[in-house]
């Protein structure tokens, strides 16, 4: 569930950034061998310096779907510099991306080998392997993300893994992880949606209809994803609302008439 409706290559394209400027900045959990100080772009080498704007060149091409020519740039960036760890994490994200999944698979494992304790790759590589089936194993992951005290985004990885967690029925857990995201940013609005579905799975519709009211205060409603709209819908009508209800309602049929939860919505199968 994505509560603002975003496509997946929004999401992709978010990472590819964060990856991006972590290597730009020369990798700021690696330490130079000189001296004890955090690496920084300064103490970049001329061979990093190129592998890094090789892969700002692959961003820019992933970015206007030219995922060959991504592809390509990435692949210089490698061979430049065959241990850049952020780079062959950009390869994973285009190859997903592509459909390739063993490959994809194959560069993020790549990545972690080189950089073992990036929290940004782990996170990544998580999202990856929930996505395919394999949330499971994603747990470890998310998990060793969010203990990693050099990520400056645990939000994002409490967030995921809260979302991995619904998709394996397991609402404590999914409870657990997104209001410890909640306490980072209150007013994100997927997170307080992830909120409402935990409650509402568990028939605690007080609480639910608290996330799913604190997402149509915090979202651009003609933005929200099909799923959290019927969400709504659902919520506001076992509280008995039926303004919002109806209001939820149409907007769901206007902007999602092709989804399958408008056509539940005119089934009426509130209750599937």
């Amino acid at each position: 569930m994505i509560a603002a409706g975003r496509p997946m290559l929004a999401a992709l394209l978010a990472c590819l950034f964060a990856v991006v400027l972590a290597a730009c900045a020369g990798g700021a959990a690696r330490v130079s061998n000189d001296s004890a100080d955090i690496k920084t772009a300064s103490d970049q080498t001329t061979v990093e310096k190129r592998a890094s704007i090789r892969l700002q060149l692959a961003v820019g091409y992933f970015q206007d779907g030219k995922l060959e020519v991504a592809l390509d740039e990435v692949k210089q960036a490698i061979a430049i510099n065959p241990d850049f760890a952020d780079a062959y994490g950009v390869r994973a994200l285009i190859y997903a991306q592509m459909g390739e999944l063993k490959l994809a698979d194959e560069s993020y494992q790549r990545a972690l080998r080189l950089s073992p304790n990036n929290p940004e790759l782990s996170n990544n590589y998580g999202s990856f392997l929930c996505q395919n089936g394999r949330a499971a194993e994603a747990m470890r992951y998310y998990d060793a993300a969010i203990k990693n005290p050099a990520y400056q985004s645990p939000f994002k990885a409490m967030q995921n893994a809260g979302s991995c967690s619904l998709r394996m029925k397991q609402n404590e857990a999914a409870e657990r992880y997104l209001l410890d995201a909640l306490r980072l940013e209150p007013d994100h609005p997927a997170t307080n949606a992830y909120l409402a579905r935990v409650y509402y799975e568990r028939r605690d519709y007080q609480r639910a209809g608290f996330f799913i009211n604190r997402v149509k205060a915090t979202a651009k409603l003609d933005d929200l994803g099909a799923d959290v709209l019927w969400l709504a819908v659902r919520i506001d009508r076992r509280l008995g609302d039926k303004e919002s209800e109806a209001s939820m309602a149409t907007l769901l049929r206007r902007h999602h008439p092709g989804s399958a939860e408008f056509a539940a919505l005119q089934r009426g199968a509130f209750d599937e």
